[in-house]
């Protein structure tokens, strides 16, 4: 049995990616096989298109992180177990394969889809919330009270800490680079947004913190702005790095991290281990898709394209005139 899927033809631009036919993977032991109706784009998705992300040894090269449909084949024991039955709807985090019309995830990776959700809203969910939920609270135990500095703040990964931060109340500021991004972060609960391309973000997180820093930083962009981040953090303020758009390469004030006890830690979620996402999977089922079904917390979707139109997708997510999520729809 064949399906489309989305391939990388070679290393390079938007146009490298290609609708191609393949065989339709087969689930192993502890594995789901999922029909997809959609599948979230992500920024490590534009990383592998142009060659600077390698996939993990086993994992297929075909792109996606992410995908939401419905489950079509899977052990019925492990189902039961899980929870589970075929022809439910559900939404995984994969380690790659998110672009085709069929999916294997680990069925601890699988979560329902939330009540109220679509496939393309449900999409939009398992990378950027496993992500933050990994780092932020996780990671560095951020906690109700406490401030946080969400630097790309109307990106995927933004728009979820910020909702996500001030339902479990937090204070947020966040850094976008138009006043159109800024106010689209202000009106999804943001206490102020910085446009980085006008204001010194440093100058402006201590004026916004009356000199005092902030407890915590998500951080996107690396390079030369960790010197500033480490700058902006208060006493015992962590830093945790998830992506490096701005460089790998940085000097820090080593005397302040000392003198304020800061930590500074990173990590990526694509490589470790299942037992490590069905953790966060386990966490955010109980503690987040109570908020979606309620509406206190909501999917941000900027556009959506059918799986043929990949490339414009991945072209919108270069461009950096996005706003949430963008996500590819099949047939």
């Amino acid at each position: 049995m064949m399906m489309k899927v989305v391939e990388i033809t070679k290393f390079g631009g938007p146009e490298v990616l290609c609708l191609v036919q393949r065989p339709v993977p087969v689930p192993g032991i502890g594995e789901l096989l999922i029909r997809v109706s959609a599948s979230g784009i992500n920024r490590p998705d534009v990383l592998q298109r142009m060659g600077h992300y390698p996939v993990p040894a086993g994992v297929t090269d075909i792109p996606g992180l992410e995908v939401a449909g419905v489950i079509e084949q899977g052990d019925p024991v492990e189902l039961e177990l899980a929870g589970f039955k075929l022809g439910d709807r559900v939404c995984a985090l994969v380690a790659g394969g998110g672009y085709a019309q069929y999916c294997v995830a680990p069925i601890e990776q699988c979560l329902p889809t939330p009540v109220g959700l679509s496939d393309i809203d449900a999409a939009s969910l398992p990378e950027t919330f496993f992500t933050v939920w990994s780092n932020l609270f996780d990671r560095v135990h951020l906690q109700s009270g406490e401030t946080l500095l969400i630097q790309g703040g109307s990106s995927g990964i933004g728009v979820t800490a910020i909702q996500l931060a001030k339902a479990l109340g937090v204070r947020v500021l966040v850094t976008a680079g138009t006043d159109e991004k800024c106010a689209a972060c202000l009106a999804l609960g943001a206490d102020a947004a910085i446009n980085y391309k006008v204001h010194d973000f440093e100058a402006e997180v201590m004026r916004l913190t009356q000199g005092q820093g902030v407890d915590v930083i998500l951080d996107m962009v690396a390079g030369s702005y960790v010197a500033k981040e480490v700058q902006c953090l208060r006493e015992d303020g962590r830093l945790v790095i998830i992506a490096v758009q701005g460089g790998m390469q940085c000097e820090i004030n080593a005397g302040l991290v000392l003198r304020r006890r800061l930590t500074v830690t990173g990590s990526t979620l694509r490589p470790r281990s299942i037992a490590f996402k069905a953790a966060i999977a386990q966490a955010c089922w109980k503690t987040v898709w109570p908020l979606l079904e309620t509406g206190k917390i909501r999917p941000v979707i900027h556009s959506v394209f059918e799986a043929a139109q990949a490339s414009q997708a991945h072209a919108l997510m270069q461009s950096n005139l996005h706003v949430g999520k963008i996500v590819l729809t099949w047939e």
